[in-house]
């Protein structure tokens, strides 16, 4: 459309953003790190094939999927522990960094220079100068500022491994071969090969200090033990592979089972995944629902099969609830997203607009059975421009605690109704309906 209304200029822009492609140094990369990890001898995590007993029927189909992604397989004796808050959850990650033994390794889209940077930091420092292994990885654009600043230089100096995601170091390149917003938006936390933490908290505080006046950011973590941490350390290693020369060998994968443990897996999705993989996975999930369906995203910007998924799930009788902030950081991006609510309210989607600050959890329940936790939102961005990561689980009593704090996230919110929908004027409608033609870029 762009190309046809301004010829010229549409055609930069589509040089420029039209494909999703790192270039063919990276994918030659890529490649490389794909064939060492298919030729480990067995999969990290001890990952199972046979999920008859492991997980309920209704709800298989969504780990198979998830398995086609990365090839992660279904892994059991696992536990989670939900954290109450970014302050607890930060705390606890500066503990176990304290008590860590062998290595850490820490991956984040945002790391801002604020007191819960400094700490972070600060704890990689100490760790180092005892003698543990640290890695550190951020992105390019995201951390743009932290990688100009004292605490990158000193954490180097201190001896912790620093690399750089998707750097911008050579730009006419990426721009010649490549993407400039193709960006990785994981946030991976690793320790002794026997701890991760899994959630969309970025290594910043609360506050937010580069966007304050949205403040507080509302995110969700939570800390995991057993064999889905090999997985996430696997993650981890193929990102950092991508940018530092080195092996699988450089990495533990044997973290074990813990008994009475619940079935788990990660799945992560990039550029150099298959196409789509992600908006499946969640059009998956959202069709195995039965009873309820309770989502929270903070970037909306779904593909037809995604909205057509949730639409479809409503009508069918679940309640499906979907919770939004009511102010977004993006005016461009809530401007989209309100160009949905028509169609779900309509289909009987029940929309929460979130009142407590910037609601950044990114959050899935089916049923009170299973749960999906991690970075990918649910928008186009999430579905085919970053790296992402999440975690799939089946265990009841996990899955509750996510749904209480979802219910948390409703009782801050208030409700968008279609009465109020249809008041907006015409302009403002086809306002947001031509920023939503913009979703593959925004």
């Amino acid at each position: 459309m762009v190309i046809l209304v301004i010829p010229m200029f549409g055609a930069i822009i589509y040089f420029l953003f039209g494909d999703v492609n790192l270039g063919r140094s990276i994918n030659k990369r890529h490649k490389t790190v794909l064939e060492q990890i298919r030729s480990l001898h067995s999969s990290p995590g001890g990952d199972i094939t046979n999920l008859e007993g492991v997980i309920d029927s209704a709800y298989k189909p969504a780990f198979r999927y998830a398995t086609s992604i990365n090839g992660f397989g279904t892994t059991i004796g696992n536990k989670a522990e939900l954290m109450a808050d970014a302050d607890v959850a930060r705390a606890r990650i500066l503990e176990d960094i304290k008590h860590a033994k062998s290595h850490v390794h820490v991956l984040y889209y945002i790391w801002l220079n604020d007191k819960t940077g400094t700490n972070m930091a600060n704890a990689l420092i100490h760790a180092a100068r005892k003698g543990v292994t640290c890695r550190a990885m951020v992105d390019g654009l995201g951390s743009r500022a932290f990688i100009k600043s004292k605490l990158w230089k000193e954490m180097k100096d201190a001896g912790v491994h620093c690399s750089i995601a998707l750097p911008f170091h050579r730009i006419f390149k990426i721009i010649l071969f490549s993407r400039l917003d193709l960006r990785n938006h994981r946030k991976i936390t690793v320790i002794d090969g026997r701890i991760t933490y899994c959630g969309s908290q970025n290594c910043a505080d609360p506050e937010f200090a580069v966007k304050a006046k949205y403040a507080p950011w509302v995110d969700i973590m939570l800390r995991f033990e057993g064999p889905v941490v090999a997985q996430n350390q696997l993650l981890f290693a193929s990102d950092w592979m991508l940018e530092v020369e080195g092996t699988l060998n450089d990495f533990d994968f044997n973290a074990k089972p813990i008994k009475g443990g619940f079935p788990a897996q990660v799945w992560g999705d990039g550029p150099t995944e298959r196409k789509e993989a992600t908006p499946e996975m969640f059009a998956t999930l959202i069709t195995l629902a039965q009873d309820s369906l309770t989502i929270s995203t903070p970037y909306f910007i779904p593909d037809e099969k995604v909205l057509g998924a949730l639409c479809a799930c409503a009508l069918r009788g679940v309640k499906t609830n979907m919770i939004f902030p009511a102010r977004n950081d993006s005016w461009i991006v809530s401007a989209a997203s309100r160009s949905y609510y028509r169609r779900l309210l309509q289909s009987g989607v029940i929309i929460h607009d979130f009142e407590g600050g910037l609601l950044h959890a990114k959050t899935l329940t089916v049923d009170d059975k299973i749960s999906l936790i991690g970075s990918s939102n649910m928008d186009i961005r999430s579905f085919d421009l970053n790296y992402e990561n999440n975690i799939l689980l089946s265990d009841e009593a996990t899955t509750k605690a996510i749904y209480a704090r979802q219910m948390d996230y409703i009782k801050n919110s208030r409700p968008a109704m279609l009465s109020d929908i249809n008041t907006w004027k015409l302009p403002r409608r086809i306002w947001n309906n031509i920023i939503a033609t913009l979703g593959p870029v925004l």
